[in-house]
């Protein structure tokens, strides 16, 4: 009798054991260590955090986070697993760090608002208080995936659509109300509040006259994620912070425009504090005749004019050959490495080889005292507050003349980067004397007519 009753004590031990192993793992799912990231010293240590003295994003190492990001929109909805794993090991080997995701897609998508799989995110067709775990179980994959692969998500939990039409969610908002609003928040912010690489982006392409229906929604993820870093997607030419100063969870502004860029990005610069900002969104590769000379310019732009980051757009790859507004002579997995990708990621190794965090935006005009360009194509100049480098992002072939004397050293380096390959070539006469200098770009063939200039303080000249 006592030796079966042991036999049946150490079955019993065991089951513990292994139900007490799969409640870890089922919890670890989710954990910040399930994604693996800050063992891998190339990836950032999610979650990210603001500090009140910085204009940038840290990693929980401490370092600078610059956003390199990508507008993959329907990535949730429009992929199947085995195809978004092809998106997700691109944009990571061309050296994106950043994804713009929508949680639920409305209209972008061929089987909106049902995932490919043809699950709908909500049991009853727009009432966010029935939400379909089908549906949110595969986003969960897409999600932790991407958290494994070092991805940031700018995480759209409800898109709001154009003007609050039919490409968002806005009048299901209206008619779901604040409490259902605040449930769904709840719901997704306790889904995902192990997954720390999430950064929540409110809204969508709307200033929403009835705030309240955003706030909800935010309000209930800060219950059950307090930590998560928030930003708004706003409509057109309206920074998050122009529409949602004061409130409680907005902790990273952003620029939305299809004005001049570094109009936009200076303003911000200067209205928003230290409150960290990035371009979200401005002209998408193949849409508004926009080409791959124009993409680099809107992301040079913004960094150089106080940005810590862009997030670049392409047409098809937003929603991977799913109904879109342009049409477009390629599918999405032939535009994946087009010359706007490419020069993402050049624009990602160039930043990845400077300090970056230390530009300062040239706001007064004392390093770019001539050549300043026109009102689109205009020279964007930044220099480090330590004024040992200084860059300058020249969109045509036009003469520039710079202050050599705002940098630090007694001669100073330059030298040319093409920001098509990243092929780099020392400026004629280089180094130069600290003071005034005039500086003509090189020419090129093709790719357009942009390049930037490298400034570097020698204390000593070169031999």
């Amino acid at each position: 009798m006592f030796a079966g009753l042991a036999q049946i004590l150490r079955r019993l031990s065991r089951a513990r054991g292994i139900l007490l192993t799969a409640c870890i793992l089922l919890i670890g799912a989710f954990s910040a260590g399930a994604c693996g990231t800050a063992s891998d010293h190339s990836q950032a240590a999610f979650p990210l955090q603001v500090q009140p003295d910085k204009r940038y994003l840290l990693d929980a190492a401490g370092r600078p986070f610059f956003i390199n990001g990508d507008a993959g929109w329907s990535l949730v909805t429009q992929l199947t697993r085995e195809d978004a794993e092809i998106y997700l090991q691109n944009r990571k080997s061309l050296g994106f760090n950043t994804l713009l995701v929508n949680l639920l897609e409305h209209r972008f998508a061929d089987r909106a608002p049902a995932n490919i799989y043809r699950d709908k995110p909500f049991k009853i067709d727009g009432d966010f208080a029935t939400p379909n775990e089908a549906y949110f179980a595969h986003a969960d994959w897409v999600l932790r995936r991407a958290c494994e692969l070092g991805f940031l998500v700018l995480l759209a939990p409800s898109y709001t659509g154009h003007d609050g039409g039919n490409e968002g969610w806005y009048q299901e908002m209206v008619r779901s109300g604040k409490q259902k609003l605040l449930a769904y928040g709840r719901f997704v912010g306790k889904r995902y509040a192990g997954l720390d690489n999430i950064l929540w982006v409110e809204g969508g392409d709307y200033n929403p006259p009835e705030k309240d229906l955003v706030r909800a929604v935010a309000q209930g993820i800060s219950e059950t994620d307090p930590g998560a870093l928030h930003t708004a997607h706003n409509a057109p030419e309206t920074a998050a912070l122009d529409y949602w100063r004061g409130e409680p969870w907005l902790k990273v502004n952003n620029v939305y425009t299809y004005d001049p860029v570094w109009k936009a990005a200076t303003d911000q610069y200067l209205r928003g504090g230290n409150l960290p900002f990035f371009l979200i969104e401005s002209a998408y590769e193949n849409e508004h005749d926009t080409y791959q000379q124009r993409v680099r310019m809107q992301a040079y732009q913004a960094v150089l004019s106080g940005a810590s980051g862009h997030v670049f757009g392409n047409n098809p790859i937003w929603h991977f050959d799913g109904p879109g507004l342009y049409q477009t002579p390629v599918t999405w997995k032939e535009a994946l490495d087009g010359p706007g990708s490419q020069s993402m990621s050049q624009l990602g190794a160039f930043i990845s080889s400077v300090k970056w965090w230390l530009l300062e935006p040239d706001v007064d005009g004392k390093l770019l005292i001539a050549g300043q360009g026109g009102e689109e194509a205009h020279v964007s100049a930044a220099r480090a507050k330590d004024g040992s480098f200084a860059v300058v992002y020249l969109p045509t072939s036009e003469d520039v003349t710079l202050d050599l004397g705002q940098l630090a050293g007694q001669h100073i380096a330059a030298r040319w980067r093409d920001p098509t390959n990243g092929k780099m070539s020392a400026a004629e006469g280089s180094p130069f004397v600290a003071g005034p200098q005039t500086f003509r770009p090189p020419r090129r063939t093709e790719g357009g007519s942009d390049w930037i200039l490298e400034l570097t303080a020698e204390e000593e000249q070169s031999q």
